[in-house]
């Protein structure tokens, strides 16, 4: 079985309704080039607020079903599409999640998924903004397959990966803000980049099921003037299920492409690569201990 997936990396100003009207313009050009399956980046409306702890940007947050998934549960419907979206959701007051909603072709809200893995890194504050989520490592069942929406800090957790794929999954999807801060030298930014694509296909790899990276490019200022801003570094990609890279955008530049996934694949290189088989699940119980001496 083939399915088309339309993967939209796009550089984004503090103009939410320009965002949201260029994200829209992307998801009609993916649909129109066939993608059955449409993946936006992380935090898609607008800018990536974390870089500061400000009380005040809680009110970007929304609740869900709320105004992005009217605006988009539309254009699904419209357009006969399933969208993965990644918004900042109000879920009551002093309580917010970053969640990610993954809509049916009909329009309506066919399952959502809180962000696990929260970092707290100098110019990603996100435990200021974010609660842990509360929805486990849950695939949502859509007309397209089994998808395992995580979100960015989740796709360095080989744990998060391999139970969306007990549960099974038929993919892995990872909405992501992603880049370089512009004090570190050059090699270290190669570094991390190939880290980061590296730990992804290993995904891939040891599952056996494709995986899909959506992350944000474009230069985003640092408000508070502390640092020189992040350089979210695209490199957007698709890979197969023995972690063969089908696709893989530019760093620097907004692309919109669609690809081709062959999902019968997964199927065939679990056949010939085992590992399900051979866990050795009786000699795992330490995973569940924050660390061993």
């Amino acid at each position: 079985m083939k399915l088309k997936v339309g993967l939209i990396q796009q550089k984004n100003t503090g103009n939410i309704a320009d965002n949201i009207e260029r994200l829209k313009a992307g998801i009609c050009s993916c649909a129109k080039d066939g993608a059955e399956l449409i993946v936006l980046q992380e935090l898609h409306n607008g800018l990536y607020f974390c870089q500061t702890e400000d009380t005040t940007l809680f009110d970007l947050a929304e609740s869900i079903p709320g105004p992005s998934t009217e605006i988009f549960g539309a254009l699904a419907k419209e357009l006969g599409v399933v969208i993965v979206l990644s918004l900042f959701e109000k879920r009551a007051p002093g309580l917010y999640h970053n969640t990610a909603v993954v809509l049916e072709r009909d329009g309506s809200i066919a399952g959502k998924y809180r962000k696990m893995h929260i970092p707290d890194d100098p110019a990603y504050y996100e435990k200021f903004y974010f609660t842990p989520g509360d929805l486990g490592f849950e695939p949502i069942d859509t007309s397209v397959g089994r998808l395992g929406v995580l979100v960015c800090w989740d796709q360095w957790y080989p744990e998060a990966a391999r139970l969306m794929a007990m549960r099974g999954a038929e993919m892995l999807i990872y909405p992501t803000a992603i880049g370089w801060e512009s004090s570190d030298p050059s090699d270290e930014k190669d570094r991390q980049l190939g880290a980061w694509v590296i730990s992804q296909r290993a995904h891939a790899v040891a599952n056996g099921i494709p995986v899909i990276s959506v992350n944000r490019t474009g230069h985003e200022p640092d408000p508070s003037g502390q640092t020189n801003g992040i350089q979210f570094w695209g490199n957007s990609f698709v890979a197969g299920p023995q972690g063969e890279l089908l696709v893989s955008f530019p760093n620097l530049d907004e692309k919109i492409q669609v690809v081709e996934i062959d999902k019968t694949r997964s199927e065939n290189v679990r056949r010939w690569w085992p590992f399900f088989r051979d866990r050795r699940i009786d000699a795992f119980g330490g995973l569940t201990e924050r660390f061993l001496k």
